[in-house]
């Protein structure tokens, strides 16, 4: 289908213009199909991703359709996140730049009710809210909808992922029976399909194939680490390629909060963005990042949503996505306006069969990356000093005034190249500042070899890498009925060690953490199989007490497992893992 002209989508002369001032001409490929069919009335289901124009698809015709001369609510939209929230409100009144007595509300939870109460006082024609406060605020009875007669669902299988989906029946049940419903999606699950065959009248549906991830201005790669190198690596590669601003995506709120700290510890200008924090907290770091002040920002996927800033130099997976739709909502954040972007993954254990799912399910070959050694970095700090002496001597004109002082030591017979050394020294202070003694090539040959990491003489077996057999827990795998049975002596029944003459003798390992620290057997079982990569089911007997715990591994695994669990996480929380005295 080719692309229409807005000009030629029969928009009003203020709709054009406000769209002209935003140097649009051409409409994107779900502008173009969903627009006429929105502004003709009809329901429709539209899949496309974040970044395919999806907001204006659905916001132009509904711009076109309020009336601003009736002081009441025509139209809610309900999305996933306030940030994604507070972007819509954003695009809607840059497209409503000149139409005149056009009111949008934007109401989210963690905001002041003061205001939502005093703005809906006012009927604005235009709603724009997260599930929870909607409902809160239809519960109240502060939001009226007997004059609605647009509700749209932006980001719909992001709600159902975060568990929304009675939330959003009940707003669906609660507007007007005649009215326009728009369901916009990235997937089309079953769910999202029920809804729309229960909240719909025959929708017209809108498919955008999905965004390409190979485009030129994205290089990316993937870093075969262990859990604790990765900050080490990290900080490396934003050194080695002058990186000056930076997303990160970590799975967990626990782990936003503890890399934030040991990047700020490096000093590295870091803010974390997830959604514990307060809104007020939320919007002062992304003001900051959107102004450079924050050079690295680190955040979750729910989080993210709605974060669209321009001249993002790098996105770094901390921790590879749970949904491989994620990984191209993630690395789509940088490379854009046809500048270069990069982005880097970092993978440890099962994580290499996410990656080969992340490549299928986007069609692309990410190649792999070596993290710079600890030369390669002083050679990169040497190689930036000599340019920035070179730029000093060739632009400043006031370098006389250091003749008699360059003249002094050498007249102390001080060569001039000690000189030179001990100015640089003392501007740079030592070269190898910072950087740790790991060589990630050496520790990638021993994993590749006989390591407790490698598939060849694996000690964890040979299928440790077996993703259908034990899941992350967070991506709602086989964790969880784990959990329901327990890992007690009837489940070694069932396990690799059935016959008790031929299974090995097991180890006690002392975890750190315990009941308070709201831990179950299958966070246990999911933290040493993500870590370490053994099975769970060569996990023995786990004894969770008030505060701390009780684990059984083989003997012959004990203390490389306690090497690599020592000062690790288990569901966010440090824990000490040490062998149990006797």
């Amino acid at each position: 289908m080719i692309n229409l002209r807005f000009e030629e989508l029969g928009l009003s002369a203020e709709i054009q213009k406000a769209v002209a001032d935003l140097g649009f001409i051409e409409s994107t490929p779900i502008q173009s199909q969903a627009i006429p069919i929105i502004m003709e009335g009809k329901d429709v289901l539209g899949m496309a991703q974040t970044g395919t124009g999806k907001t204006a698809a659905f916001g132009i015709p509904l711009l076109e359709k309020v009336d601003v001369l009736t002081k009441k609510t025509q139209a809610l939209v309900l999305c996933p996140t306030r940030e994604l929230a507070v972007q819509i409100s954003e695009e809607f009144k840059k497209f409503s730049k000149y139409i005149p007595d056009l009111q949008i509300t934007t109401i989210f939870g963690g905001d002041s009710y003061e205001r939502q109460f005093r703005e809906l006082k006012r009927n604005p024609q235009i709603v724009v809210g997260t599930p929870g406060r909607v409902i809160d605020h239809l519960q109240r009875q502060t939001l009226k909808v007997e004059h609605i007669q647009t509700v749209i669902l932006d980001e719909a299988d992001e709600m159902l992922n975060m568990g929304f989906r009675e939330d959003i029946e009940l707003v669906l049940q609660g507007m007007p029976a005649e009215r326009q419903t728009l369901l916009f999606s990235a997937t089309m699950s079953s769910d999202i399909l029920s809804i729309a065959k229960t909240y719909q009248n025959h929708p017209v549906q809108v498919q955008i194939a999905r965004k390409e991830v190979t485009a030129s201005t994205i290089e990316q790669f993937y870093f075969p680490v262990r859990s604790e190198q990765k900050v080490e690596a990290m900080c490396r590669l934003i050194e080695f390629y002058n990186l000056q601003l930076m997303l990160v995506f970590c799975n967990t709120k626990a782990q936003v909060d503890e890399l934030v700290d040991e990047l700020q510890g490096r000093g590295i200008g870091a803010e974390g963005l997830h959604g514990d924090m307060k809104q007020s907290q939320r919007t002062m770091v992304m003001g900051r990042f959107k102004s450079s002040r924050v050079q690295v920002l680190v955040a979750t996927d729910v989080a993210a949503r709605g974060i669209d800033v321009s001249g993002v130099d790098a996105v770094f997976n901390y921790d590879v996505p749970q949904d491989p739709e994620y990984y191209v909502h993630r690395i789509g954040r940088t490379g854009r306006a046809g500048k270069l972007g990069m982005s880097f993954t970092f993978v440890s254990g099962r994580d290499r069969y996410r990656l080969m799912d992340i490549e299928r399910f986007a069609k692309i070959k990410i190649k792999r990356g070596d993290i710079p050694d600890k030369q390669s970095i002083i050679n990169k700090r040497k190689e930036n000093l000599v340019t920035m002496v070179k730029q000093e001597a060739l632009e400043s004109g006031d370098l006389k005034q250091y003749d008699d002082v360059i003249s002094r030591l050498i007249a102390e017979n001080i060569e001039p190249r000690q000189v030179l050394a001990a100015l640089f020294k003392l501007y740079m202070g030592d070269l190898g500042r910072n950087l740790s003694d790991i060589d990630f090539s050496q520790d990638e040959r021993k994993r590749s070899t006989d390591s407790k990491y490698g598939e060849k003489d694996n000690k964890f077996g040979k299928d440790r890498f077996s993703k259908d057999k034990y899941n992350d827990r967070d991506s709602g795998g086989k964790y969880g009925r784990e959990k329901e049975r327990g890992f007690g002596d009837k489940d070694r029944e069932r396990s690799s060690y059935k016959d008790k003459e031929k299974r090995p003798k097991m180890t006690r390992l002392f975890v750190s953490v315990g009941k308070r620290d709201r831990i179950s057997h299958a966070d246990i079982v999911g933290a040493f199989a993500s870590k370490t990569g053994m099975r769970g089911r060569d996990i023995g007997e786990i004894d969770i007490m008030e505060n701390f715990s009780f684990v059984e591994i083989p003997a012959h695994l004990a203390q490389e497992v306690v090497d690599v669990m020592h000062q690790n996480t288990i569901k966010g929380k440090k824990a000490s893992v040490e062998i149990s005295a006797k």
